[in-house]
């Protein structure tokens, strides 16, 4: 018995030398790099090591002179003879600080991660925060100064992801530095060609879903708005009570709402029938129709605003069809909702610049590297995806999965079970 115990603890032992041995290399190899100001460590249940550090960056690439910031960055760490994905995360990163924490590819692929929050988001935010310098280029840029430091750090493949807005972050971040990373995943990303891109609204009134679920969703609609008068005053009351303040009077702000509806039922995968019935009492219509889609959402000055900024000045967004609704509607036209409602009043009026769209959709067209891009079928940002205009067919590595009746909220582990396979099988392969 003895015996036994020895060899068993010997084996425990050579399992968690390597463990042992390496441990502290990497803390020493971060605190080296000179862009790294400070390192914490982090607890984790998924990886070997964790830290959080802080990159000082120039607030503009093109000016130097106007000050430097302290970006958050995240570290995963499997193994120096693992993969590395590159998180291009296109908010703020707290939740990533979570001891259970891991990316669905750092699973698939078991590699470590870089997981870097975006410019003028929570702790990565400048001061002053000037607005000027929050722009694609210099948030890219970011992130080839985080990948030029750790390139002897982690000297295997990288694999670049981000979702939603992170996932268009990882597609420009190729576009503009191809030859950073090895692959890239975006995540259900849209590439829009205006503020008020245009086929969000068709794709919700005649593709997503079925035509009887499309009808089941505007009648929801009309119904709110045909009430409007009797549920105004407990919207009035919400309102007040959390405090919400907005650029519009309470009644417009409600038609936006009623409007925006449809949009969260489809981004978020919301089945209908967790619509309220027409049947239902004024208050049990108001709680579901609060709890589906808040106003908080129209409130400018809010965690959102660096994203509505960069949606005004570079990235787009998608535009409302209020001609179903017209006749009950307070508002006249919804056009350049963006500006007046999330964005603050004193806000320098900034103009849409299409150069982004234009460089990464001639990128896309002219070349063929390792992307693999996932949709929702039913995903309104879909319809501004790069699936609705080019050809993969044309394309030996490029590639694109998409969910069927899939949201905002696929991935490739959501992927029917022969997708999924087909996914994984290729990414092994670009990864090996």
């Amino acid at each position: 018995m003895n015996r036994t115990r020895s060899i068993l603890a010997l084996l425990g032992l050579m399992v968690w030398l390597p463990a042992i041995l390496w441990a502290g290399i990497l803390e020493s190899r971060l605190t080296s790099i000179p862009a790294i100001k400070r390192v914490d460590t982090l607890e984790t249940t998924r990886f070997a090591e964790k830290y959080v550090v802080r990159f000082q960056h120039p607030v503009d690439y093109a000016n130097p002179s106007a000050g430097t910031f302290e970006q958050r960055v995240i570290i995963g760490h499997k193994g120096f003879d693992r993969p590395t994905v590159l998180v291009t995360e296109g908010y703020g990163a707290a939740y990533a600080l979570n001891k259970d924490f891991t990316e669905e590819l750092c699973e698939i692929l078991n590699a470590n991660l870089v997981f870097v929050e975006y410019r003028y988001f929570l702790e990565s935010t400048p001061a002053p925060c000037n607005w000027e310098h929050l722009t694609v280029w210099n948030s890219l840029n970011d992130l080839h100064e985080v990948r030029t430091a750790f390139s002897n750090v982690y000297e295997r493949k990288w694999l670049a992801t981000g979702v939603s807005k992170g996932g268009m972050t990882s597609l420009f971040y190729r576009a503009y530095f191809p030859n950073d990373v090895d692959v890239t995943v975006p995540y259900v990303a849209p590439l829009n060609a205006a503020v008020e891109d245009g086929r969000h609204e068709p794709f919700i009134s005649n593709t997503a879903g079925t035509a009887e679920q499309r009808k089941c969703i505007e009648a929801y609609q009309l119904e709110l708005l045909k009430r409007k008068g009797r549920l105004m005053p407990l919207f009035e009351q919400f309102c007040n009570e959390k405090g919400y303040q907005f650029n519009a009077p309470l009644d417009e702000i409600y038609d936006f709402c009623v409007l925006e509806l449809a949009f969260s039922l489809w981004q978020w995968g919301t089945p209908v029938h967790k619509l309220a019935s027409s049947q239902s009492d004024d208050e049990t219509l108001f709680k579901n129709f609060i709890q589906l889609c808040g106003p908080e959402y129209f409130q400018p000055k809010t965690g959102n605003l660096s994203f509505f900024v960069q949606a005004a000045r570079e990235l787009g967004y998608y535009g409302y069809d209020m001609r179903p609704f017209r006749n009950y509607m307070s508002i006249r036209t919804t056009k350049d909702y963006l500006r007046r409602l999330m964005l603050p009043a004193d806000m320098p009026r900034y103009k849409f610049s299409k150069k982004l769209y234009k460089h990464t959709r001639k990128f896309l067209k002219k070349n063929d590297p390792k992307i693999m891009f996932i949709y929702g079928e039913n995903d309104p940002w879909s319809a501004s995806g790069v699936i609705t205009w080019l050809d993969f067919s044309h394309k030996r590595e490029m590639c694109a999965f998409v969910d069927p009746v899939g949201s905002h909220i696929s991935r490739i582990n959501t992927l029917p079970p022969s997708l999924r396979d087909a996914a994984i099988a290729r990414l092994l392969r670009w990864m090996e």
